[in-house]
Parts: structure tokens; C-alpha cells; sequence
């Protein structure tokens, strides 16, 4: 029996399409993100991506950065915001709610350590756990003032962001996650969870976008798309696609950009309308949802049973980098080129989805969503 009041975990029947089928896609964009970070061994440029020279490098480089580096993690926190709200609307009259979103919060944390220690340090569960804590204490803020701070926040967002991504032009040796290129596991083991440390400050962005999935959590924009999500499915990519292509040219060398202040300038467009990005996919899928209905195909279960076990499939890809990438394992990411690693993480992101289908089909939740389950809705 649940020891929470009545508050109990969703069942499989009860989800929405949206959110689920929108956690399946991105993390899709996630492992095309991480996967460039594992890359050791050449120069770094912008964003601390290698200098690529040949030209399908160069191309899959672009498109990564473009339409995939600084979107897909906003994207997530919008649904974290969202998710959270869908939780608290379930017991709002009292505080069972809150101690379940805290402690949900606080176990994320603890997942995202262990992770971050045993895989990689530019874990993203720690910094939703910390992001989940601050939403607690704003659930009961209005409207207004969740988007106005949210837009207030854009402004250290562009400055920090900017800053900690901002690379000398060549540079040999790594500004941050040093353990990808080591050659020495207890070295990496080591570094690991002080790079774990400093991850948020590269991830500031994502408190803007979880505040505004919680606002649209409150109207179930997700479920229910209105005129303002389908401007936002169009406009939202539209304007990442504007504010990250000029970092994407820059960092291939098929534009020139002269002087650290126009570097940090690309670095801040690049950021900020990666948010908007993030949001704008969540929205083009939501209005994709709602087409889909209850036509629910193979591919399109797959991707939700992907989704609904989001945080299993995201430590899988973990588990696949760091098996293949790596200098102390195999060391792929030393010479592999951006392309063929475009096409690795697109590979690993596929086999999880696989894998979450035949989880699906067994009638089996995903084991970090049961563990996490477990810890957040204590039984007597």
C-alpha cells in the first residue's frame, strides 16, 4: 500500500502521448550532443568541439551544432517543469505533493552523482534535481511572475553560458570534462565528480525552460495544443535554427569570426535562442501528438515506451559511450570524426529505443524509473 495519501505513480494507461513520445525523440538529440564531447585528441574550437577538415565532418558537425547543441537539454527541462506539475495537480490541497516532488528531487541528485562518478560527468540528473528543488518552492507563483522571471534569467544565462563555453581558437588541451581525454581510468574516476561540480554552470539555460514547461503544465498545453503552441512549433526552431547557425559556420571554418568579443557574442545568440529551440520542439511535437491521436503505430509506441523509461535509455547511452569513446576503453573518440560519431549516437539511441519496446512488451517499467518509483512513493 502507498504511504502517500492517496498520491500514487502514474500508470501506463493514464500518460499522455505528448510527453512521452516528445522524452523518446530527444533523447535522440541528447546522445547526438553528448556523443561530440567524447571526441579527444585534436584541436578544440568553439563550444569545445574538435576542428573538423573534411567536409562531411564539417557538414554533420554544422547540423549538430545548429539544430542539436544547447536545444536538446532545455527541451528536457521544459518537460521536467511540465512533469512536475502533472505530479503537484494530482495533490495540491495538501503538502504529501511537495515531500514527494522533494524528495523525487533529492533522489535525482543522489542518481545524478552515481552517474556522473561511474559514466559521465556531464550528467544532466543532478542539475534537474537541483532545478526540480527550486521548482518546489515556486508551484504556487503565479503566471506572470514564473515568465517574467524566466525572462529575467535569459540575461545571466547569455553572460555565464557564454564565458564557460568560450575557447581559445586551437586550443590543445580541453577547458572542461578533462576525464574524456585522459588515458588513465582512476584518473578519469577522479576528475569526475569535480567536472560533475561545474556542470550546471554550462547548463544555467535550463531553469528558464523548466519555469515556462510549468506554466504550460498548468494548462496542459501539451495535451491540449493551442494557437499559441503551433506558433511555437513554428517559430521556436525557426529562431534556434537562426541563433545557432552562426556558431555552427563559425566552428566548421566555412565563416571567418574575428576578436574574443564577437566569439562570446555567437556564444550568447547561440545559447539564448537555444531555449526557444527547446520549447519549439516540445511544441511541434505536441501538435504531432495530438495529429496522431489514437493511431498509434509501431514506431510511435516504441518512441513513447522509450520516453516512459527516459532516464533507463538515458544511462544506456552512457553505458555505450563510455564502452566505445573513451582513451582508458576503447578509444574511438580519438579518431573518429564528427559524422561517424553523428551516426554512433543515432545507432546507441536506437537500440535503446529497441530496448524499451521489448521492455514494453514484457510488461516491465524501466529499472531506473522503478528504483526512483520505489524511493519517491515509500511503501508501509
Amino acid at each position: 500500500m502507498v504511504a502517500t495519501l492517496g498520491l500514487r505513480p502514474v500508470g501506463e494507461t493514464e500518460r499522455q502521448l505528448a510527453p512521452d513520445l516528445a522524452r523518446g525523440i530527444m533523447l535522440a538529440l541528447i546522445a547526438v550532443a553528448n556523443s561530440a564531447v567524447y571526441l579527444y585528441g585534436r584541436p578544440y574550437g568553439m563550444r569545445q568541439h574538435i576542428i573538423e577538415h573534411d567536409l562531411i565532418d564539417r557538414l554533420a558537425a554544422l547540423l549538430t551544432m545548429s539544430l542539436v547543441d544547447g536545444r536538446a537539454y532545455p527541451m528536457f527541462a521544459a518537460l521536467f517543469g511540465y512533469g512536475m506539475v502533472q505530479i503537484w495537480n494530482r495533490r495540491r490541497d495538501d503538502a504529501e505533493g511537495l515531500r514527494v516532488l522533494r524528495r523525487r528531487s533529492r533522489w535525482l541528485l543522489l542518481f545524478g552523482l552515481v552517474h556522473a562518478v561511474l559514466l559521465f560527468s556531464g550528467d544532466v540528473l543532478g542539475v534537474y534535481g537541483l532545478v526540480g528543488l527550486l521548482l518546489c518552492r515556486m508551484l504556487r507563483v503565479r503566471d506572470r511572475t514564473l515568465l517574467v522571471l524566466g525572462g529575467i534569467w535569459l540575461v545571466p544565462v547569455a553572460l555565464l553560458t557564454a564565458l564557460a563555453y568560450t575557447t581559445p581558437e586551437g586550443a590543445s588541451e580541453r577547458t572542461i570534462f578533462w576525464s574524456l581525454a585522459t588515458d588513465d581510468a582512476a584518473t578519469a574516476l577522479m576528475l569526475r565528480p569535480l567536472e560533475w561540480v561545474m556542470t550546471p554552470l554550462g547548463m544555467t539555460g535550463v531553469f528558464t525552460a523548466a519555469l515556462v514547461g510549468v506554466w504550460a503544465g498548468r494548462r496542459e498545453l501539451l495535451a491540449v495544443p493551442d494557437r499559441w503552441v503551433r506558433r511555437a512549433a513554428v517559430w521556436g526552431p525557426l529562431i534556434g535554427l537562426a541563433g545557432g547557425l552562426p556558431v555552427g559556420l563559425a566552428a566548421t571554418k566555412f565563416v571567418e569570426v574575428g576578436g574574443p568579443g564577437a566569439v562570446v557574442a555567437l556564444n550568447a545568440l547561440h545559447v539564448v535562442s537555444g531555449i526557444a529551440a527547446g520549447l519549439g520542439y516540445a511544441a511541434l511535437i505536441a501538435v504531432a501528438a495530438q495529429w496522431i491521436g489514437a493511431r498509434r503505430g509501431p514506431i510511435v509506441r516504441a518512441l513513447s515506451a522509450t520516453g516512459q523509461r527516459s532516464m533507463t535509455c538515458y544511462l544506456l547511452q552512457s553505458v555505450g559511450f563510455v564502452a566505445l569513446l573513451p582513451p582508458y576503453t576503447l578509444g574511438l573518440g580519438g579518431v573518429l570524426g564528427s559524422a561517424a560519431t553523428l551516426a554512433l549516437a543515432v545507432g546507441i539511441w536506437a537500440a535503446t529505443v529497441v530496448a524499451a519496446e521489448l521492455m514494453r512488451r514484457a510488461g516491465r517499467r524501466g529499472p531506473a524509473e522503478s528504483l526512483l518509483r520505489r524511493l519517491t512513493y515509500p511503501r508501509r
